[in-house]
């Protein structure tokens, strides 16, 4: 029995340590990140709407994305390539250094974001379009253990270029084609309006 209880105590000591080991670290994110600051500013908070901003974006859905980049699940002329000399460590602690940021505000051209709001909340019955907020919470907190990004205050011209993306389906890292299915169903002024509602999102 006694040495049963010391077998199991190891057991779980070594897989306590396994765990540890694998936890992204996010000082050595920081580090790391340099690189990153061209495109995503030191503190993940991009100046060019082109590019997103990864300030508090959650862990997971950072991990995924670098990963599917490596992989070339998802395909990017800047991104893959600075993906494919990451390691798995690499990629954890630049995914726990950007997650602990905070994100600043977005803006929102407050002339489209009635629609936005519409699409956003209630999606559109009438061409199959699924409220966004199904998925990506009411204020676009988005949900870390389904991989589902939060959404506050990005850049309009970046959602808007990804969703574009995810209805021509030159994007497509969605699981179970979610994304796209929905974005094929949404017109240019839905997905414009949306990006924009998006923008403006706070907690």
């Amino acid at each position: 029995m006694k040495k049963a209880l010391m077998i199991a105590l190891a057991t779980l000591t070594i897989g306590a340590s396994a765990v540890a080991w694998s936890a992204g670290d996010a000082a050595a994110g920081k580090t790391k990140a340099a690189v990153c600051a061209a495109c995503h500013a030191a503190d993940g908070n991009s100046v060019n709407p082109e590019w997103p901003k990864l300030a508090g974006q959650h862990e997971t859905y950072i991990l995924k994305q670098l990963q599917n980049f490596k992989n070339k699940e998802r395909e990017n002329a800047l991104m893959s390539p600075q993906a494919a000399v990451l390691s798995d460590q690499d990629m954890l602690d630049l995914a726990a250094y950007f997650s602990s940021q905070e994100a600043k505000p977005g803006v929102a051209d407050m002339t489209k974001v009635e629609l936005g709001e519409k699409i956003y909340r209630g999606g559109n019955i009438a061409t199959g379009v699924a409220a966004c907020a199904a998925c990506h919470g009411p204020t676009g907190s988005g949900n870390p253990a389904a991989k589902f990004p939060s959404l506050q205050g990005q850049h309009a011209t970046y959602t808007k270029l990804q969703l574009n993306m995810f209805r021509n389906s030159s994007r497509a890292n969605d699981a179970g084609k979610m994304m796209r299915n929905i974005a094929s169903k949404m017109s240019d002024a839905e997905i414009e309006a949306v990006a924009e509602y998006i923008a403006g999102l706070q907690k």
